[in-house]
């Protein structure tokens, strides 16, 4: 279908619009890990950094959507361990030793959020065991290099990049949607971007929070890698929970400390 059919055609713009939707919840956990790897930056590195994860993360999916073909054969299995697990009591499915491309991908992916997770919950928790890493004792979070961070933020890009894309081939075949549907989402992730990072910044216990998310998305893509699908509803309705009690905490904080002000 050529361009102009394209925007005349109603379907296309409810295809455009549910995408948008689509990639700005899928994009919440990487926005999420962008802005917490580039808080370590220096100050004068830190939007930069932002801009240019966010940029290649861009520039990743628009190459993986032109390359959709090699992208859908990822669902093909690649080998069988034969081990798969019996159904459980209620009859959910066990999981699954079939794995493909995909599979692989998100293993690894999870695997690596668990253990960056976990690595900067201990360096929140004892900054001083921060080894291998600058410390800024004035933050008391241990600091990175440049390259290091967008080298962390592309391998998280990459994992993400496959899940999102895979996903959204099922809602429409026209690459153009697809394409524009992914620089408008990055767009808004860009605007975003800034004031997220200063909002973790300036309220840290809301880093550990954020830390204890990429901990629980590292498993959901672990589980979802072994066959064993758990809904994305539920992993978002909890975010929006623990998020809401942490911002009544945050402004009960804050009351506090203005009556201690003021009196």
């Amino acid at each position: 279908m050529d361009i102009v059919s394209l925007l005349s055609d109603p379907s296309a713009w409810a295809a455009l619009v549910t995408l948008i939707a689509l990639e700005v919840v899928l994009g919440i956990d990487n926005l999420v890990f962008i802005a917490i790897i580039s808080n370590k930056l220096p100050q004068h590195q830190q939007q930069v950094a932002r801009r240019v994860g966010l940029g290649l993360a861009m520039g990743l999916r628009i190459a993986l959507l032109l390359l959709i073909g090699w992208i859908v054969t990822l669902q093909a299995p690649l080998f069988d361990l034969g081990l798969a697990g019996q159904p459980g009591p209620y009859g959910e499915p066990g999981f699954e030793t079939a794995f493909s491309g995909r599979d692989l991908i998100l293993i690894a992916g999870g695997l690596f959020l668990l253990w960056k997770a976990t690595k900067e919950i201990h360096h929140n928790i004892d900054p001083e065991g921060a080894s291998g890493e600058l410390l800024d004792h004035d933050k008391g979070i241990a600091q990175i290099g440049f390259s290091a961070a967008i080298a962390q933020i592309i391998a998280l890009d990459l994992v993400f990049s496959v899940d999102s894309i895979l996903t959204a081939v099922g809602m429409t075949d026209e690459i153009p949607i697809m394409i524009a549907a992914v620089v408008i989402t990055v767009g808004l992730m860009m605007v975003a971007a800034n004031p997220l990072a200063r909002f973790i910044e300036v309220n840290p216990t809301l880093i550990m929070l954020a830390l204890a998310f990429l901990v629980m998305i590292g498993v959901v893509l672990i589980a979802d890698g072994f066959g064993v699908h758990i809904p994305k509803g539920y992993i978002y309705a909890a975010m929006a929970f623990s998020a809401g009690v942490e911002a009544l905490n945050i402004i009960s904080r804050n009351r506090r400390l203005k009556r201690a002000q003021q009196g």
